[in-house]
């Protein structure tokens, strides 16, 4: 029996080694892709390309009794890593013409990120700081054709008020998770292009592919349209949106969330919990709670408090906390129907979403247990 476990154990570690130099050739081909993309000024990410072929393989591996859940997340994640070969390579410039862009806060997180991808995109970028401002800033606006904003919430408005005329033809652009007050107060300065840009994603992630940037219009679109597909090329998906919608939305998804995770890990921290003993009974579910309760944590906090700190999302957080106190009133009162009735009104609010929803979380519990 022995020799024949030893025999069986031989030849899948011989499979196992084909299977790393089939993707090691297959890396050397997406480096030839994305050099190839480059050239022809062709996106990273193709949605459609990509789904076709995860349909493909999935069908193709049901034919052959392979699980099509194993094959989907193999092709998931051999994608990713391709992603991130092509993510290293030069990126076409589109506007050749254009000058220099200045970054304002380009030492921060998303400073540095759009700096790096400008600077793959053969562009001229200079960076100025909180520190620079006591110099003769005129010389930092020097032949410049493009401004990116990229500070904090709370020093937005005094960036802004210090900023020098800029030519007509100069594109100013913020990156802040709000985007009505900041582009208002962007076409109030400058009365050339403005756009207002709200990246969806932590800086800290060096793959841009399959990211969602949106993007408000402000001024002159026609003069930054450019600059968008410059975005589209390094594979980020972009939507426009309009700013007060955005705002809107933005006070819903970040505000509540922010809140909830600041309330439960608050709770957490002084109920004499030992997060490694919680840990050990953790259900994946809480699991992807602690994970990204954790990840806030990691962040900046001036972020987080500018944001719960808004006029308008203090106003929902009041009427949370009222919705939390209803929901309290019925768990006290013992009174079971009506909170079944809750359930079931808040399970008709989602209506279809359920089962989609219901296999994406499927999806990642499945990779929180691996």
């Amino acid at each position: 029996m022995v020799t024949k476990l030893v025999t069986l154990r031989n030849k899948i570690d011989k499979l196992d080694k084909n299977l790393i130099n089939i993707l090691s050739q297959r890396l050397k081909l997406v480096k030839k892709i994305g050099k190839l993309k480059s050239y022809y000024d062709l996106p990273i990410y193709v949605p459609e390309r990509e789904k076709l072929i995860i349909n493909l393989r999935t069908k193709e591996a049901q034919k052959l009794g392979v699980s099509p859940n194993l094959i989907r997340d193999i092709l998931h994640r051999i994608m990713y890593e391709s992603y991130i070969n092509e993510n290293k390579n030069n990126f076409k410039t589109l506007n050749p013409n254009l000058k220099k862009i200045l970054i304002i806060g380009g030492k921060g997180g998303m400073g540095q990120l759009f700096k790096k991808m400008l600077i793959l995109s053969g562009y001229q970028v200079n960076i100025l700081e909180k520190e620079d401002w006591n110099q003769n800033i005129n010389n930092f606006f020097l032949d410049t054709e493009m401004v990116i904003i990229s500070v904090p919430i709370s020093s937005l408005d005094d960036v802004i008020k210090k900023l020098p005329i800029l030519s007509k033809k100069c594109i100013l652009v913020d990156v802040t998770s709000i985007k009505n007050k900041p582009i208002k107060k962007m076409l109030k300065k400058h009365n050339g292009p403005v756009l207002g840009l709200h990246p969806m994603f932590n800086p800290n992630n060096n793959v841009l592919t399959k990211k969602l940037i949106i993007y408000c219009n402000g001024r002159y679109p026609e003069s930054y349209n450019w600059f968008l597909k410059q975005i589209k090329i390094w594979g980020v998906k972009l939507k426009c949106v309009d700013r007060i919608k955005h705002d809107k939305y933005m006070s819903f998804i970040q505000s509540l969330r922010y809140f909830s995770i600041l309330i439960h890990s608050f709770n957490l921290s002084t109920e004499n919990i030992k997060l490694k003993e919680l840990l050990k009974f953790t259900s994946p579910a809480y699991n992807i709670d602690l994970i990204m309760a954790g990840r806030f944590f990691s962040q900046n906090p001036n972020l987080y408090t500018d944001i719960l700190m808004s006029s308008n999302n203090v106003k929902l957080i009041k009427n949370y906390l009222k919705k939390s106190n209803y929901i309290l009133s019925l768990i006290e009162q013992n009174n079971k129907i009506e909170l079944i009735k809750l359930f079931y009104k808040i399970k008709n609010w989602f209506k279809y979403y359920i089962k989609s929803l219901n296999l994406k979380s499927d999806n990642i519990l499945r990779n929180i247990n691996n």
